[in-house]
């Protein structure tokens, strides 16, 4: 899956779940949403994160803001729909 893929089924700011594999090797669950414009504080990111596969996402537990690499998702829960995916990329 792509960035566009991903983005097209968590769609209408809505929360969802996802489990993906972090650099250091680690597994990370996370409730995330797309969309948040609340916490911005100003300034453009510095390259295209779609480019890059990666999804920025703002973590609900946490208040922040996150990138997920889309090619390390294992796992994502969207209105109680769970998709998993068997081979990530490292």
């Amino acid at each position: 899956m792509n960035v566009k893929e991903i983005r097209s089924l968590t769609s209408n700011g809505k929360i969802f779940s996802v489990e993906f594999v972090k650099k250091d090797g680690s597994l990370r669950k996370m409730k995330a949403r797309l969309g948040v414009r609340n916490h911005l504080r100003g300034g453009v990111l510095a390259y295209d994160a779609e480019s890059k596969n990666l999804l920025p996402v703002f973590d609900m537990d946490k208040s922040e803001y996150r990138m997920i690499n889309v090619s390390t998702i294992t796992k994502i829960k969207i209105s109680g729909n769970v998709i998993i995916f068997d081979n990530f990329q490292k």
